[in-house]
């Protein structure tokens, strides 16, 4: 892909040039070693052009095929997730429009998104910890359990769990209306969840975030998603994690949830829910979730095909 490192080297190249000829002065070798330094600014201009030109086509094919695939996308789920029940698990970091994007599929599907649930950045500070391991054990119903691991992801994502989602069967986690209430509205007074009305227990769950985290703790805030994730899909049906490119990095919970064979094994993962194809990948790997199946899906290495079912060739 073309950068601007190709740009830079271009104008190295000139500003060179112009030193040497400082040093050299009025001989004939500075002349020469001008012409030749020219001549290859010329030939990098050429190769920028060519690679500018390239690159315009490619984005063009591309865009053209993401259309199409968002055409058909409807037909391509059709039938999918029928009679199953959905719930929305955003990070702060995701994107309305891919949000709003898999809504619609999930319908198109023949599911139901029974709402949303909208993470704060505070639920994957690391400072924040303490209070979420605290909160967890505190607001968890009657009847339900918690992981046996401590760390803050893992406690949360329990907690959700129990309050968001049923087994593959329909049985409830051991939970009441009124205490899964209380839970939710325990978490967004502490400021962990963004205020909204508590979604309608589902089977299966979306967890949207956006790409690789920056920041000295973007690992540890990745992992700290990637746990409530795998937790959401040991307590319910199923769960799939789908965020964006670079989100299967190692600063990305995609990337921890790949790293780790257990996890991966169970949870469901998409790393370029920004297009058409990554958004069906995220439909039907929630089917492959409700069958008991898991897989990597995307554009990147770690993926083992673009989506459930198809051959990486």
């Amino acid at each position: 892909m073309l950068t601007l490192r190709y740009h830079l080297v271009s104008l190295v190249a000139v500003f060179l040039a112009l030193a040497v000829g400082v040093v050299l002065g009025s001989t004939g070798v500075s002349h020469n070693l001008l012409a030749v330094v020219a001549g290859d600014r010329e030939q990098l201009t050429k190769q920028i052009d060519a690679l500018s030109a390239q690159r315009s086509e490619l984005e063009a094919r591309q865009r053209a095929a993401n259309g199409f695939t968002a055409t058909v996308a409807p037909s391509v789920v059709k039938g999918q997730l029928d009679q199953r029940k959905v719930v929305l698990v955003t990070a702060a970091d995701a994107d309305p429009v891919d949000r709003d994007a898999v809504r619609q599929l999930v319908t198109d599907a023949g599911g139901a998104v029974t709402g949303e649930l909208s993470l704060t950045e505070a639920i994957t500070d690391p400072t924040r910890a303490d209070a979420i391991r605290d909160l967890s054990t505190r607001l968890l119903p009657s009847g339900a359990q918690l992981p046996a691991a401590t760390d803050a992801g893992g406690l949360v994502g329990g907690l959700l769990g129990s309050v968001l989602l049923t087994k593959a069967n329909g049985q409830a986690n051991g939970r009441a209306a009124d205490q899964g209430t209380a839970a939710i509205t325990g978490l967004t007074e502490a400021g962990f969840l963004r205020a909204g009305a508590k979604p309608a227990p589902a089977q299966l769950a979306v967890v949207l975030t956006g790409g690789g985290l920056a920041g000295p703790d973007s690992a540890e805030r990745a992992a700290t998603l990637a746990r409530l994730a795998g937790e959401l899909d040991r307590v319910g049906g199923g769960a799939v994690l789908a965020g964006r490119t670079g989100v299967e990095r190692a600063t990305g919970a995609v990337g921890v949830v790949r790293a780790d064979p257990t996890t991966s094994s169970t949870l469901s993962t998409v790393d370029d829910v920004q297009t058409a194809v990554g958004r069906v990948a995220t439909v039907l790997a929630l089917r492959e979730q409700a069958e008991g199946r898991a897989g990597r899906y995307g554009e990147a290495a770690n993926a083992q095909a673009p989506i459930p079912g198809a051959s990486t060739g």
